[in-house]
């Protein structure tokens, strides 16, 4: 399968390099508080997913397959030698945690934010009727904005964006970027099939925002991974872009927990699991 070409930016100097994607409706740009915080001591690559820059139309939808090559390409290409941090949000967790899967021996430590075991038992009975059906909703719309596409598509896409409080720029928001929710809803692209469950293989840093309608991963999940050794599990007073609302407590923990080494003792979870009431932000 053949990775998408994609602009890589690389800056700043360390030993250790801190691979970050993104998800909907964002870009590179949406690390640009983490490189400003990391770049000192950490060489921090990034670059929009495919499909993600509306200044490049598509016509199509990528795959799985398709994504996760360009993932190992941008790796390979930046730190053919060396292991890479990597630190995803949204969409990019999807992506990151199955390419993870597939090469292991490729991230040395793994920040989540936001996305932990969605979709699962678990999440989705936490989740009840009630954000299971906003869920939908919202993923259903931006798949459909996909299929129509052009100025109808796009103005849904960025009032869809409005809505979320999503902190991407509306000029840089456009339907094209919804095609991973055409996979997974209209099977676009032979759709994600049944991806694997992701279970962490190196040291994990997740965090999740409090202030959401509903939650992207169970309890179960979480205390789970907070009591495996060297992992921490953080929850912040924040929306789904939790690197945007909080970015001073974010950079500090995710600097701290770095810093602290693969062997450091295992964490416990940033207290309880609140039940989620504030609006998505």
């Amino acid at each position: 399968m053949a990775s998408i070409p994609v602009d890589i930016i690389e800056e700043g100097t360390g030993p250790d390099t801190i691979v970050m994607v993104h998800g909907w409706p964002d870009t590179h740009h949406l690390w640009d508080p983490q490189v400003a915080a990391f770049k000192a001591h950490y060489r921090c690559v990034r670059f929009t997913l495919p499909g993600f820059d509306i200044t490049r139309p598509i016509d199509r939808a990528y795959s799985l397959d398709e994504v996760i090559d360009t993932l190992r390409a941008v790796i390979d290409q930046v730190s053919p030698g060396r292991p890479v941090i990597l630190l995803v949000h949204d969409w990019g967790c999807f992506f990151g945690y199955q390419y993870l899967m597939r090469h292991p021996d490729r991230v040395k430590r793994l920040v989540g934010v936001d996305i932990g075991d969605a979709g699962s038992h678990h999440n989705l009975k936490e989740m009840g009727a009630k954000g299971k059906l906003g869920a939908v909703a919202y993923q259903l719309t931006l798949a459909t904005a996909w299929k129509l596409r052009g100025s109808v598509g796009d103005a849904i896409a960025r009032r869809t964006a409005k809505l979320f409080r999503a902190p991407a720029p509306q000029e840089r928001i456009g339907a094209q970027m919804g095609y991973p929710y055409a996979v997974q809803w209209f099977k676009e692209a032979g759709g994600f099939g049944r991806p694997r469950a992701f279970v962490p293989p190196c040291p994990m840093l997740f965090f999740y925002g409090q202030r959401k309608p509903f939650m992207f991963h169970s309890r179960a999940w979480a205390e789970k991974l907070a009591a495996q050794p060297g992992n921490r599990v953080v929850g912040l007073p924040t929306g789904h872009w939790v690197m945007v609302g909080r970015p001073a407590e974010f950079n500090a923990a995710v600097l701290d927990w770095l810093a602290s080494g693969a062997a450091a003792p295992a964490a416990t979870a940033a207290g309880p699991m609140p039940e989620a009431a504030a609006p998505r932000s």
